[in-house]
């Protein structure tokens, strides 16, 4: 008589091991650290997963369907500009947004967004995945503020510069004012009292410099001796009174003498032009003070007493 194989038969293919599965699909949601979400064309959040909700700082979907996306952006026509650009390909990728969470934190995040329709209903939802990258923004920053800023003074360096007149060229800025400020007699300062104290003298120049102007307006340290305030948008037509008014600040509070010249754009001048140009008038400035013309300035090298 025959024996009866009783050997179990092989296992079939293991579900986790195709996205077709709908239990893997749900597991792998539920899990994955990136946000994944679905809206509707208005904004409303109609689905989430734990790490969507994590991003934004709510415990439940239900709490976070008390916002519709716009209210939750830092800035919301970029809602605006992305949903312009899905309603044109179908689709986003990585769109960089800052957004304000209930709590009030902001984050920086990437997303990425799909334009899905129902061909039996007609009804048009977004699919999406948000990728938060706040720490990294936080890490650039960073850097970009370690390379463009002078080590011994702490004002701007010319990597600043050059990277402000790219952002004038890029987004169209046609307004623009330029303050250049150059230390009298540093050189034989330096000569005389050593690098040590001259270094001394750049670091109270720069501190009194940024001392009188709005955060908004720039102290770059252009090299050796030589500071540029630069004024820009609504601000440049301030140029001359932000002149005058350091002019006036150093009788009382400049550590040392120095000259100063301002120019504003002309017409079609370039950002480049209108630094010669301010240059081009420090040396008038320097001869008109010297003649009593202009509000007298510290003849002094020495540092002041307070």
């Amino acid at each position: 008589m025959k024996q009866l194989d009783s050997t179990p038969p092989p296992p079939g293919p293991s579900n986790i091991r195709s996205l077709d599965d709908p239990e893997t699909l749900r597991l792998l949601i539920r899990s994955i650290g990136e946000g994944i979400y679905i809206t509707d064309p208005a904004g409303r959040f109609l689905d989430a997963n734990p790490a969507f909700l994590e991003i934004f700082g709510v415990g439940s979907l239900e709490e976070l369907q008390r916002y519709q996306v716009p209210q939750l952006l830092a800035n919301p026509r970029q809602r605006e500009e992305e949903m312009a650009l899905l309603a044109r390909d179908g689709s986003v990728r990585e769109f960089e947004l800052e957004i304000v969470r209930p709590d009030g934190q902001r984050r920086t995040v990437l997303d990425t967004t799909f334009q899905v329709r129902d061909h039996r209903t007609g009804e048009v939802a977004n699919h999406g995945v948000l990728i938060d990258i706040t720490r990294r923004k936080e890490l650039e920053d960073r850097l970009r503020e370690q390379l463009t800023r002078d080590a011994l003074t702490g004002c701007y360096n010319r990597r600043f510069l050059f990277d402000l007149e790219a952002e004038f060229r890029a987004g169209g800025e046609e307004h623009w004012g330029c303050i250049f400020i150059d230390i009298d007699h540093f050189k034989v300062y330096n000569d005389r009292h050593g690098h040590a104290s001259g270094d001394q003298v750049l670091q109270r120049m720069a501190r009194f410099l940024m001392r009188e102007v709005r955060s908004d307006e720039p102290v770059i340290r252009l090299g050796g001796d030589e500071f540029l305030i630069v004024l820009s948008g609504e601000n440049a037509a301030r140029t001359e009174t932000v002149a005058g008014r350091l002019q006036q600040a150093a009788v009382r509070s400049a550590p040392v003498a120095f000259s100063l010249g301002w120019a504003m754009r002309d017409s079609g001048e370039s950002f480049e032009q209108t630094i010669e140009r301010a240059d081009q008038r420090l040396i008038n400035v320097r001869v008109l003070s010297r003649s009593g013309d202009y509000a007298t300035l510290p003849n002094s090298l020495e540092r002041r007493k307070r």
